[in-house]
């Protein structure tokens, strides 16, 4: 069965089939191949609550990049054609809690 990856974050862009690319912590393992569920939300479930499955993807690259070394183009393939770069690489990083400055190892996929 396929793995759930979470899109908490980006449900619309999921939605909207306007995102085909993600960058993940965590995720080394993923081959090219691979299928997972795009999920709603994957963790912090409350008690009677379900996952909301949105689509299935299907891995066909992975590769390990700095995190600010992401481009305008994978920027709109993230699903945020009006934004820059740094706008992207800090969400990323206040997302996790992190100081501005720190630039994480991430696993585009």
């Amino acid at each position: 069965m396929p793995r759930n990856i979470s899109f908490a974050m980006t449900t619309q862009q999921i939605k909207a089939r306007s995102k085909d690319v993600t960058r993940r912590f965590g995720w080394w393992f993923l081959k090219p191949g691979e299928q997972l569920h795009g999920v709603e939300k994957a963790m912090g479930l409350q008690k009677g609550e379900k996952i909301f499955r949105l689509c299935k993807i299907q891995v066909v690259s992975t590769r390990a990049e700095p995190l600010n070394a992401i481009t305008q183009d994978d920027v709109i393939r993230e699903g945020f054609p009006d934004w820059t770069p740094p706008r992207l690489h800090r969400l990323s990083l206040r997302t996790l809690s992190l100081p501005a400055r720190y630039n994480l190892q991430s696993h585009r996929v």
